[in-house]
This record gives structure tokens, sequence and C-alpha cells, in this order.
């Protein structure tokens, strides 16, 4: 079962017409809420979305990159699996309960038999007070998100707007960026050792994360094409 965030989510703006195929024109679909990216010192990455809200109610879901390459999606249905795996690129497809419960500044992720991810939130930096500063709804705008993109590569060397799978489009509108300060993961049954860098960058889509541990507080918009079902 999926729990509030520690700050409450806005309420995602409705679907455009078109939204689950019922007419010819693109839609603009919105996940509200957080993504985290971690490292491991296995060389295992691990990137949590946490969505509570989106066109799909609330979930989360887990991208895996293992140190060989080798990218799993964790996701609670086979509905929110297409429609992620339709968006970004993976070898294999797992459907199980993702839960994530939060105390504090402390988050607990259990992703049925397969991932155990305990990690704690720290402090914001200047970057995140700057996000901060920027009203929700401005911030959350693709208009923002195109804006920001050259500051973004310079700053991180991340991307805040790019091409997606099926034709699709995506836009990144940054909120809040908080450090990561303490994480542990086990995955398949092994210890995937002590914390680090999201290093090398994951290559589900266009873009990764931060290469410090860390969440991002964020407003996903996707682009479907007319005619596409989700």
């Amino acid at each position: 079962m999926v729990s509030p965030g520690p700050e409450q989510a806005r309420p995602a703006p409705r679907e455009t017409p078109g939204a689950h195929g019922a007419s010819g024109r693109s839609a603009l679909l919105r996940f509200d809420g957080w993504i985290t990216g971690i490292g491991t010192a296995s060389g295992t990455r691990l990137v949590l979305g946490h969505w509570p809200r989106s066109p799909f109610g609330p979930f989360s879901d887990v991208m895996v990159e293992t140190a060989e390459g080798h990218r799993v999606l964790l996701a609670p249905t086979r509905r929110t699996a297409d429609f992620i795996a339709g968006t970004y690129g993976f070898d294999e497809v797992r459907v199980v309960p993702v839960g994530v419960q939060t105390e504090g500044a402390h988050w607990n992720v259990d992703a049925g038999p397969l991932l155990t991810l305990r990690f704690t939130v720290g402090r914001r930096g200047p970057l995140g007070l700057l996000l901060r500063a920027v009203p929700g709804r401005v911030a959350a705008s693709t208009a923002c998100a195109t804006a920001f993109d050259p500051l973004a590569r310079l700053l991180l060397g991340l991307r805040t707007r790019g091409s997606a799978g099926g034709g699709r489009y995506e836009w990144y509108g940054a909120r809040d960026l908080r450090r990561v300060t303490a994480a542990k993961a086990v995955y398949e049954g092994r210890d995937l050792g002590a914390m680090g860098p999201v290093a090398p960058p994951v290559l589900f889509g266009f873009g990764s994360t931060p290469r410090g541990p860390s969440q991002v507080r964020v407003t996903t918009t996707v682009r479907v094409p007319g005619g596409q079902r989700v």
C-alpha cells in the first residue's frame, strides 16, 4: 500500500481529451511526486518513483540497473508496468507489489520478495532552496522545465526534457532537491553494499538522476501521441 509522502502532493491536472485513445489528439499526462536515485558499492543503481498523484492513481515503482547494465522495472500493476515500459527502456519487467512507507526523513520501500530499500533524506542544499523558491505551478510547467534544461545540463549534467519511447515526449519539472544521507538495499537476496554515487548514469531513458544520491520533488509531464491507449 502506498503511503503519502512527507509533503502533500498537489492533485494532478486533468488529462486532455484522447488520453485513453478516445480521439486522435495527443494527451498530456502528469505524475506528481518524488524521484530518488541511489548508487551502491555493488555497482547496482536504484531509481524509486513515488507518485501520490498520477493518471493511474497513487503508485510507486523502482527501476534497477545492475553493474552489468541489466535494466529491470519493478511495477505494481500490469497497466503501470506497460505504460512505464512504453516510455523507458528495460531488459526485464516484473509486476510485484511496491510499497512505500515514510517516517519523517526515513523511507522504507518493499518490492515484493525482490527488493528492500531503506534510506534517509537530509537537508536541502542551495539548489534545493532555489527550486523551493519557485512557485509550484510555475516549477511544474513544461515551459519552466524547458527553460531550466540548459542550466540543469550545466550544473548537474542532466536533462529536464527529451524524447521518450513510443513517440512520447517528456518534461521534468523539479520543485525541490535533497541529499540522501544513508541507504541500505537488498536485491534478490543480496546486500548491495554501501551507498555510493549513481555512476555510471542509468540508461532507462534520455536522462539520469543526479550523480550524488538524492531525492527530487518533481512533476513529470508525458505527452502521449493520439491513438495510444494508456
